[in-house]
């Protein structure tokens, strides 16, 4: 860490806390992941080595870059791109109301999608695509995925995962019914994220506390509250598909 000046905390978790820090030589700011690995069980370890090496292998503008990572005593240093606009929850939250125009939800969705699919392309499933996860840059007009501590890597693209992970909001009709699921449950939950662009809302309004209790939100939620304000036919369409479930694999 002698390499940074540390600025503040910005978060805080069960395993460790993550800073915004200026590199002392070049003054560029950054993320700095401080990860206890003393607390940490060999498969959380292994968790938190996995986003290193999953971040590693990305490169791309609407994905989260990777700087450096290192190891100091009992702790993990992932040092990171720093977005200077926060996530889109918050960016969400600040409009009170006020809807998004189109054009920047497409901006937006589109920068995710080739995000999303730069990722897919490297035979990983990201597993927890949500609002808070997609982080702006550049006063905004830029997205970038980020925080890959649940990602999974796959043998090749059609391979069906099983274990259970992401956030209830934004989980698949495959997650839901304990089926085995592969990329496309990135998909579904970016039309999660979508809908919330659109609506300022999750999919499904009431608490979540588990998969158990999510009612597949997508096949409930209505699509026609977004027309309200103006949206073209075309983008009203586009955004119907998601709620669509394919048998295919």
């Amino acid at each position: 860490m002698d390499n940074y000046e540390i600025i503040r905390m910005i978060g805080e978790g069960a395993f460790g806390k993550a800073f915004l820090a200026k590199g002392k030589k070049d003054n560029i700011q950054s993320v700095i992941k401080e990860i206890n690995l003393s607390k940490m069980s060999p498969k959380e370890k292994e968790a938190s080595q996995k986003e290193v090496t999953l971040l590693s292998k990305m490169n791309h503008p609407n994905i989260v870059t990777l700087f450096t990572s290192f190891k100091e005593k009992n702790s993990l240093y992932i040092v990171m791109e720093y977005c200077d606009c926060g996530d889109l929850a918050k960016r969400i939250n600040k409009q009170r109301g006020v809807h998004f125009d189109e054009d920047q939800i497409l901006s937006w969705f589109v920068q995710i999608s080739l995000g999303l699919k730069h990722i897919h392309d490297r035979k990983v499933l990201h597993r927890d695509i949500k609002a808070q996860n997609i982080f702006l840059a550049s006063n905004g007009t830029t997205a970038k995925l980020g925080d890959f501590g649940i990602a999974r890597m796959l043998n090749n693209t059609m391979e069906l995962a099983r274990t259970c992970v992401g956030t209830p909001y934004y989980l698949s009709p495959e997650l839901c019914e304990n089926r085995p699921y592969n990329n496309k449950t990135d998909i579904w939950s970016l039309g999660c994220v979508l809908y919330e662009l659109c609506t300022l809302k999750h999919p499904t309004q009431k608490e979540i506390k588990s998969k158990s209790e999510v009612n597949l939100p997508l096949d409930n939620c209505h699509w026609k509250k977004c027309n309200h304000w103006k949206i073209s036919e075309d983008f009203t369409i586009f955004s119907h598909s998601f709620s669509k479930e394919s048998d295919s694999p």
